[in-house]
């Protein structure tokens, strides 16, 4: 329920923001509206203003419209003539079509200097020891090492990083960086990224480079046990104290972690010990499909004292005029960023499984909702600004097919044939049913897939 509300508020955030921007801009240059809905089909609710405009929330909710007085679409009224959208210059009608998508970014800008403003909880980027083999530990780095920058820019914490990482080192055979050790020593190390596929989306990044965040060791103490998990089953409980697994000593939780992930399926020997009481379980993980390879899984959570995490937390927080700044920058290497990926897909550089779907998008809704306002703004955000770029792809249906259309005819001075319109609808239709699909079988493949 948390994640069915989270998605329409969200949806209806974005919709209702694009859809503003349109209609406000075709409201300042004189265009006549006549309807403004949030959602497509059979209209559930109307009102009607003293503009004549009707305001409708209708029955499908994912998407939304401004219908305005146009001689395209049916007859008008010799007296309103001169407030039809068709009659407008060409930089006006363009200005009514790129208002949609602008608003989105703007609404996103606002967001992110809410967020700075405000201030973000963050952890440190603070680096563990990297796995044999992989380009951190050829490069040199050791535990403990803070990354303070990527390819010259400033690094405050582990999500800029990994944003850094990933705008720096797709496509790119080698990244800088920049860190300091405990002892204060500064070292600058080049990354062999040769056959590292950064935005594969079936693994992490970071990790395939060796690039793990340090974190506090746990004890292997069960803090939550999930219903019908192997662990259940096996009658493991909060509280129960993991000793030894296949007669081997588990001394943190991350021993435990890596014991069960590495026998998927295997049947596994628990010492445990719970109020002075020591008892033996046997547990079968289940098999689980992570990429190319299958783990282990047994359903359960360590017990976390947060006070262990202070030495690894950072807020990230600035005043108001240099928010509006990072703000800005965001927006804009977020936009950039989205741009590059869909280019990279055309040309094959990049697979497919990164687009998303409905589904994926509300399942990040009700996570980030679950975790609190902030990282609800924050995923609000970024939708915010794929859905503004979404709309200036040069596809027909879409607005930057529509300014496509504008841009032809300001250059050539009479309008896109009607025969060429209809034409390239058809093509658009066909393009963004593929994209819909495409999508809603990469949701389907992690659902189903884990």
């Amino acid at each position: 329920m948390t994640t069915l509300i989270a998605f329409l508020v969200a949806i209806a955030i974005l919709i209702v923001v694009h859809e503003l921007g349109h209609y406000a801009v075709a409201r300042l240059v004189g265009v006549k509206v006549l309807r403004f809905s949030v959602g497509f089909g059979p209209v559930i609710a109307r009102r009607v203003d003293r503009h004549g405009t009707e305001w409708a929330v209708s029955a499908l909710p994912l998407g939304g419209y401004v219908k305005m007085v146009d001689e395209r679409e049916g007859d008008v009224a010799a007296a309103e003539l001169p407030y039809a959208f068709n009659r407008q210059s060409v930089g006006r009608r363009a200005a009514i079509v790129a208002a949609g998508p602008l608003a989105n970014f703007m609404l996103a800008i606002v967001l992110y200097w809410a967020l700075f403003v405000h201030g973000l909880p963050a952890m440190k980027p603070i680096l563990a020891e990297p796995p044999v083999g992989t380009p951190a530990a050829l490069a040199g780095f050791t535990s403990g090492e803070r990354v303070t920058a990527v390819n010259g820019e400033a690094v405050e914490d582990w999500q800029g990083m990994h944003w850094r990482i990933l705008r720096h080192g797709v496509g790119a055979d080698r990244l800088r960086l920049d860190s300091v050790d405990a002892a204060g020593h500064l070292h600058f190390r080049e990354l062999d990224l040769t056959g590292i596929g950064l935005a594969d989306a079936e693994r992490d990044p970071l990790a395939a480079i060796g690039l793990l965040r340090l974190s506090p060791e746990f004890d292997p103490v069960i803090g939550e046990v999930a219903p019908g998990g192997a662990a259940a089953r096996a009658g493991l409980r909060p509280g129960d104290r993991i000793l030894a697994i296949n007669a081997t000593p588990v001394r943190t939780w991350k021993d435990a972690v890596e014991r069960i992930r590495n026998q998927p399926g295997r049947p596994l020997e628990f010492v445990l010990e719970n109020n002075g009481t020591e008892r033996i379980a046997r547990v079968i993980p289940e098999r689980v499909r992570v990429g190319d390879a299958e783990i282990g899984r047994i359903g359960a959570a360590p017990r976390i004292d947060e006070s262990l995490f202070e030495p690894f937390r950072t807020q990230i927080r600035f005043g108001g005029i240099e928010a509006i700044e990072r703000a800005v920058a965001k927006t804009w290497e977020l936009s950039i960023f989205s741009l590059d990926m869909l280019g990279r897909m055309l040309l094959g550089e990049v697979s497919l499984k990164n687009l998303s779907g409905p589904v994926t998008i509300a399942d990040y809704a009700g996570r980030s909702a679950q975790a609190g306002w902030i990282a609800f703004v924050g995923f609000l955000a970024l939708i915010s600004v794929s859905l503004g770029v979404l709309n200036l792809l040069p596809i027909p249906l879409l607005d930057g097919g529509h300014l496509l259309y504008y841009l032809a005819e300001a250059l050539t001075g009479r309008p896109v044939p009607e025969s060429a319109q209809i034409l390239g609808q058809k093509i658009g239709a066909v393009l963004l049913a593929g994209l819909m699909f495409l999508a809603l079988y990469n949701d389907l493949q992690r659902l189903l897939g884990g």
